[in-house]
């Protein structure tokens, strides 16, 4: 029987004469337009076809012919194959830039407005600030080598790394410890995945396994932890329940970050949501209750608050604050954040904001002002009654521009709101992940 031979995709130089919304070069090869990995706008570069579809292909950059002047030689030695970042080509100012431009492109096309005023980019410390992530875990045969970290760029295959450059140095230096620390286990197969997750004192590794570990297997883990400091979690297969492992001398199994500016510390479980740029969440914070200016005599309304990140900065300056969460286990976090740091004029209510209950109590009050940070999808369902809420400002936080321009659209052109205000927060340096923030005012 013939084997079936494997189509050759091509290899071209081309020139690149725009950027993708995800970062990736733009180009025509073969009469198709052309997505290439790890090229700006004005290059000439080798493009290897990695991927192709009816209407478009995608590549990678393997040779850069003719540079632009905003390229830079990556920091990281794994830049060119591991997709955790696909950036690091471009210096951080024109990043930022193209962050902004998204931006305001998306707002254009998708809500059809323009904000009043554009607001600075927030920025920070581009190195070592990613505090959650999750971490492959696979075992290659024929590099007789257990690899640990993100996928290759165009690819489902681990990337071979020994560091991370992003990830908070706790973790991201010890790559290559933590592979062979997983090699060294009897059941390294049954590993699936490690989620990292990083506090202000301490960093946790949860391991994600398929089946129950043996003593000897826990031994290795608990000495790992002892000589790195690192908090060691067990998340079984489903059913069972995460719990920790290493140190074992204390029933509080949370982290914690601080808020300095407003008096505040927020315990965390590991798996808990919380912002991945601890830098880039104070300056956020800092900024959302400048531009939200909560009075004394007001009654503000969280929605999607989590743990209450910035539910409690505001109950700091508020009368009131009604904190809206869809899950049970982040509003208990948030009322027990609450208690913690003193604070009694906050309130917690579990609510599924995709399909609201319009009988619920909160639902029946009048808000002076709204704050929301939705999940990627937007809020759109939830927006469609604010109307009853008659908020003179609303403060929306986005990790996704599109709909964030969706929704900024139904609240101009259905709610009656200006959008004032807008900008970037440069929370994932050297990828194109955006995140933004948008002043609606009546």
């Amino acid at each position: 029987m013939k084997r079936k031979t494997q189509k050759t995709l091509p290899e071209l130089d081309v020139a690149i004469h725009g950027l993708s919304h995800d970062g990736r070069g733009i180009t025509t090869m073969d009469g198709k337009t052309t997505f290439v990995h790890g090229a700006l706008v004005g290059e000439t570069v080798t493009c290897k076809v990695t991927r192709q579809h009816r209407r478009y292909q995608e590549g990678i950059a393997t040779e850069i012919k003719v540079a632009a002047p905003e390229r830079v030689t990556a920091a990281c030695a794994h830049a060119g194959i591991c997709g955790g970042c696909s950036m690091q080509h471009m210096n951080l100012t024109q990043q930022i830039q193209f962050k902004q431009q998204t931006l305001l492109e998306q707002l254009q096309h998708f809500g059809k407005v323009v904000p009043e005023t554009l607001l600075p980019p927030l920025s920070g410390e581009a190195w070592g600030y990613r505090r959650k992530a999750r971490l492959g875990v696979r075992y290659v045969i024929k590099k007789n080598k257990l690899l640990v970290g993100f996928r290759e760029k165009c690819s489902n295959y681990l990337a071979d790394i020994q560091s991370c450059l992003v990830l908070h140095p706790s973790v991201g230096t010890r790559i290559d410890t933590l592979a062979a620390l997983i090699a060294s286990l009897n059941q390294y197969e049954q590993i699936a995945q490690v989620e990292v997750a990083v506090g202000d004192e301490a960093a946790a590794l949860i391991f994600r396994h398929l089946i129950a570990l043996p003593e000897t297997d826990l031994v290795k883990l608990c000495e790992f932890g002892k000589s790195t400091g690192l908090h060691i979690y067990l998340q079984p297969n489903s059913p069972a329940l995460i719990h920790r492992l290493w140190p074992a001398d204390s029933s509080d199994e949370l982290l914690s970050y601080a808020i300095p500016d407003y008096n505040l510390n927020m315990q965390f479980h590991p798996l808990d949501f919380t912002q991945i740029n601890a830098e880039m969440n104070l300056l956020m914070i800092k900024q959302a209750l400048r531009l939200l200016a909560p009075g004394p005599d007001e009654h503000l309304l969280d929605l999607f608050c989590g743990l209450g990140n910035f539910t409690l900065p505001l109950a700091r300056f508020a009368k009131q604050v009604t904190g809206i969460e869809g899950s049970e286990a982040m509003v208990k976090r948030a009322a027990a954040n609450a208690c913690a740091n003193q604070i009694t004029n906050a309130q917690f209510y579990v609510a599924n904001l995709i399909s609201p209950s319009i009988e619920a109590p909160w639902m029946q009050q009048q808000y002076d002002k709204i704050l929301l940070d939705p999940p990627r999808s937007g809020a759109k369902e939830i927006i469609a009654h604010f109307a009853p809420f008659t908020a003179k400002k609303i403060l929306y936080i986005s990790c996704n521009p599109a709909t964030l321009a969706r929704d900024a659209g139904e609240l101009v052109y259905t709610h009656g709101y200006r959008l004032t205000q807008a900008g970037v927060i440069n929370m994932f340096a050297h990828t194109s992940h955006v995140e933004a923030m948008a002043l609606f005012e009546k």
